[in-house]
């Protein structure tokens, strides 16, 4: 067992407790802090909270037993005060609208202080967060959001520069540049935040308003829970969101990210509820974060077509470790809206349960040159009820013209500067039980093949009582039940130490499709 502080401030501290375990650890903890028995820690990724400013802290790390494991020392950061928003005039009674004596808080709020969101229920509209500030949701906080759509600002997409040469994107939408409403907590060009608690943060989102036709932009596209834009140095902590208008958290164009023991909470059926979004950041830690939602888990995106072409601006460098995904349509899906691309990308040591798939990239011709995916990795992942574990789809038919010839033809094109391309990817380490549809299917583009796959150390079977699907969203895949591999368009496929069992516990052929044209190595 080996403790590590993973972050600490004046109030919190994240601490990872390995023992070997996947996101839950291989048996309970006694979590001792200066003495003192704080908690049982079931989980890798564990936080400390009520902690005291500028203070020594010993925590101490026990089996049930009584038995010391492992300790750690630390400091916890300097707090100048504390504004509590009740002084503000914030009631908490779930009646009135708080969010003017809270943004009030906010505002004032000085360097090394935080602002105290004590227990209660906040009825608010868009708060706007502000550089060098913490904003603590106490235990039993809630902030439950409006969701009349003429309460809250609308940014507008793109607005020119006063000499015409330049222009500002503020209103984002599925990957252009789209009037939108502001998120239900904003950020615009922050640095320094510290966004934490156990407290909840409820979109309060429905089919009865926001989740009712979902696709209409009606004055402006629907809100994010969180929406971070041009901002650095943020880490958030501890929190619950749920019921989000639509994609969850969303990081815009921003840098130096963190987010830990989070719980992202969508109904099954809510569109485009996806967890987290990183799109067109750089530097993103993802750690002990539990999803179970309406749409994709983790999304990582970098711009539909215009973004991308002209800000060229890829996600990279996001690291997703000892993490839940569960009840979401991919696990972690890259794409489709991946034209400024994507690079180092490492998934590590995470759960997988009953999603629709676990890795799933989408792109499409059309996605241009920019659209570059390399070195993606997964490591030492466990799924359960994943219907096709693994799925890359260079024929997604999203957009206007997804199922025209130019993007759904399996003929080859001329590479040009609207042909992305796929490249390194390596999978090691995973075990997928009970799956449906296939274990994997991987189609490139005739033109652009997939330059390299790597499955190593893999074990797929089959549930008792499989369902059919179709393994990719793109025209011609048929639905099927219990296949293999399929492998299409790939230059180089390894699989070294790749098991594929179906229902009767027979191994299956491992590469199972028609005309395979691509150099396949089995070790």
């Amino acid at each position: 067992m080996e403790v590590k502080l993973l972050m600490k401030s004046a109030r919190v501290a994240v601490i990872e407790l390995s023992d070997g375990g996947i996101y839950e650890t291989l048996e309970p903890y006694d979590i001792y802090v200066n003495g003192q028995n704080q908690l049982v820690a079931t989980t890798v990724i564990t936080s400390i909270h009520d902690l005291k400013p500028e203070t020594d802290v010993e925590i101490v790390v026990k089996n049930r037993a009584g038995e010391e494991l492992s300790s750690i020392d630390f400091t916890t950061d300097r707090e100048f005060v504390t504004l509590n928003v009740r002084d503000f005039g914030a009631a908490g009674d779930g009646q009135q609208d708080d969010t003017e004596y809270i943004q009030a808080a906010i505002m004032a709020c000085p360097d090394e202080s935080r602002v105290l969101i004590p227990k209660g229920e906040y009825r608010i509209r868009s708060l706007f967060l502000k550089s060098r500030l913490r904003l603590e949701l106490a235990e039993g906080a809630v902030l439950k959001a409006d969701t009349e759509r003429n309460h809250y600002p609308v940014f507008p997409a793109v607005i020119e520069s006063y000499d015409e040469t330049d222009e500002y994107i503020l209103g984002t939408w599925e990957g252009n540049p789209l009037p939108m409403f502001a998120g239900i907590i904003t950020g615009i060009d922050v640095d320094g935040v510290l966004l934490y608690g156990k407290g909840v943060i409820d979109g309060c989102a429905s089919k009865e308003n926001w989740w009712q036709n979902p696709k209409v932009m009606r004055t402006a596209f629907r809100p994010r829970l969180f929406f971070l834009s041009h901002s650095r140095n943020v880490t958030v902590q501890g929190l619950t969101f749920r019921n989000s208008p639509s994609w969850t958290i969303h990081p815009y164009f921003s840098n130096e990210l963190a987010f830990y023991n989070l719980s992202v909470e969508n109904p099954f059926d809510s569109p485009n509820t996806d967890g987290l979004d990183p799109e067109s950041c750089k530097n993103v830690t993802i750690e002990g974060v539990r999803f179970s939602l309406g749409d994709d888990c983790i999304a990582v995106k970098s711009g539909k077509i215009y973004m991308g072409r002209k800000y060229k601006t890829p996600s990279e460098n996001i690291l997703i470790r000892q993490c839940l995904m569960e009840n979401g349509h991919g696990a972690v899906t890259i794409g489709s809206e991946m034209a400024g691309g994507v690079k180092d990308l490492k998934v590590e040591e995470c759960i997988f349960r009953h999603t629709d798939r676990g890795l799933r990239i989408k792109t499409r011709r059309g996605r241009g040159k920019d659209a570059v995916l390399d070195d993606i990795s997964f490591y030492r992942i466990r799924m359960d009820h994943v219907m096709t574990p693994f799925v890359i789809n260079c024929f997604y038919f999203c957009d206007p013209d997804g199922r025209t010839a130019y993007v759904q033809s399996r003929d080859a094109y001329p590479v040009d500067e609207r042909t992305p391309f796929v490249k390194h990817l390596c999978f090691e380490d995973i075990i997928a039980h009970n799956c449906h549809v296939a274990a994997a299917f991987f189609e490139g583009l005739p033109e652009q093949k997939i330059e390299e796959i790597i499955l190593r150390r893999i074990e797929v079977d089959f549930a008792a009582e499989p369902r059919k699907g179709v393994p990719a969203m793109s025209n011609g895949v048929e639905p099927c039940v219990c296949k293999g591999i399929y492998a299409r368009n790939v230059g180089h496929l390894l699989l070294d130490d790749v098991k594929i069992n179906g229902q009767d516990g027979e191994e299956l052929t491992a590469i199972s499709v028609d005309e395979l044209e691509q150099e396949t190595e089995e070790a």
